[in-house]
């Protein structure tokens, strides 16, 4: 038995290896920072590159808003039904139709607006979540299950040259030292290990993470994680500012459920196309990862 489990191990310890220089390989020459996490939540197996460091979460802070939000109606501190109405003082320009196409005064249920905010990353929909929730509920929120490094900052303020001042605050938004991260800032490691809690059902309740994974799984952006990944299904959400990519999610694997959190900064080029260079990263060590962590 001992020399089963010694064989065991050592196999598990070239998988790592092998893993670790193949990402290393690939992200060689990059020109930009690259943090990631990833677990196999059926092994257990894990692999990460400056995983607890704190990075911009860009709109993958999304995700944990949406958590919160399923919180405050599990409380009864909101409900789906109650309606939100469009304003201009919450429109925003970039990702979305809210901003863009519907008038001010429209009211829309709160379940329909954080289904944009997620399966569009819809811009302003966060803007109204956040006008109704507060960024300080979801820091709340997060406090309680036990994810102290990640932080939504304020609500969004716009792309180009639509930017409008920073507004929604949260305390710790307010710190100086945060002012660097914009809209929230997390790791990779606290981002997979909400992953793991989403896909257990340890999120408000089962039934809300099983419905926030039904929500991940309709995300329109395929240009990070789902890009090589085939027929496989994946619930995920993605981020982008100027010089970032970022994309954290649940690919479902023959190797296993693998949970990943990866970011890219510091990027030179300004491409908001698919052939983004980090997007590009990101969806080649995405395969790799879940190709290579068993």
């Amino acid at each position: 038995m001992k020399l089963y489990l010694l064989a065991a191990l050592l196999t598990t310890l070239t998988f790592s290896q092998t893993l670790n220089e193949t990402l290393a390989n690939r992200i060689k020459g990059f020109d930009g920072k690259v943090t990631l996490y990833a677990k196999n939540l059926d092994t257990g197996a894990t692999v990460g590159i400056a995983e607890s460091e704190p990075v911009r979460t860009a709109s993958t802070i999304k995700l944990p808003i949406m958590a919160a939000t399923f919180d405050a109606v599990a409380r009864g501190k909101a409900k789906w039904t109650e309606l939100l109405t469009v304003t201009a003082a919450e429109k925003v320009s970039g990702s979305g139709v809210i901003g863009s196409e519907l008038s001010d005064g429209i009211q829309l249920p709160l379940r329909d607006v954080l289904h944009l905010m997620i399966v569009l990353s819809d811009n302003t929909a966060t803007n109204m979540i956040l006008e109704r929730i507060t960024a300080d509920s979801v820091n709340a929120y997060l406090d309680k299950i036990g994810l102290k490094t990640t932080r939504s900052m304020r609500k969004v303020r716009g792309d180009g040259n639509q930017l409008k001042s920073p507004s929604g605050w949260s305390g710790a938004g307010k710190l100086p030292e945060n002012q660097k991260y914009g809209l929230g800032v997390s790791s990779p490691r606290d981002m997979v290990t909400l992953l793991e809690k989403l896909e257990n059902g340890e999120l408000v309740s089962r039934e809300a993470s099983q419905e926030m994974l039904a929500i991940l799984k309709r995300c329109h952006d395929d240009s990070g994680i789902r890009r090589r990944m085939g027929n496989l299904k994946v619930a995920n959400k993605t981020g982008s500012l100027d010089a970032l990519r970022s994309d954290v999610g649940i690919v479902y694997a023959p190797t296993g459920r693998i949970a990943l959190a990866i970011t890219v900064d510091g990027m030179p080029k300004i491409d908001y196309t698919p052939d983004n260079l980090g997007s590009q990263l990101i969806a080649d060590l995405a395969r790799l990862i879940v190709e290579g962590l068993r």
